[in-house]
């Protein structure tokens, strides 16, 4: 299964090997005590958020994101 912006952040941090990507990028995410509150979000929900764009996640930089993550879990 592919992901795209309309995938959870918890069907991403399901699977081992995308976690992995999520972690290189955002160390410690997966261990995120904060995670279980967006599990349910999509990241074109987290990134149409103002706070966000603050951080620098850009829809730009989340399609990057996916590309790496979908290439791992080829």
């Amino acid at each position: 299964m592919a992901f795209s912006l309309n995938s959870t952040i918890g069907e991403i941090m399901d699977n081992p090997k995308a976690r992995i990507v999520i972690d290189k990028h955002i160390p410690g995410a997966s261990g995120n005590p904060m995670l279980g509150m967006v599990k349910g979000w999509t990241l074109n929900t987290i990134i149409s958020m103002p706070q966000a764009n603050s951080a620098g996640l850009t829809r730009q930089k989340a399609e990057m994101l996916l590309a790496e993550l979908n290439k791992q879990i080829e």
